[in-house]
């Protein structure tokens, strides 16, 4: 069995803990995107309306990790 992921853009649209934010993408689904790795400085964490790319499995949409913040 092969770990295929795959990347999307998504906009955070708000955030629920230090690592963790509702995210949305273009199609209007939601999920809970998380912050990968150590708990970021309060500046690293993305801002409501930010755009960010979400490494996803085929297997469950419903989350998904913040692989980059731009």
């Amino acid at each position: 069995m092969t770990d295929e992921r795959f990347v999307l853009d998504a906009r955070v649209v708000r955030m629920l803990a230090k690592r963790a934010f509702v995210a949305e993408l273009e199609n209007g689904h939601r999920f809970t995107a998380f912050l990968a790795g150590r708990d970021p400085e309060p500046a690293e964490r993305p801002a409501s309306g930010r755009r960010v790319q979400v490494e996803f499995s085929p297997c469950d949409l419903s989350k998904g990790r913040i692989v980059s913040a731009g």
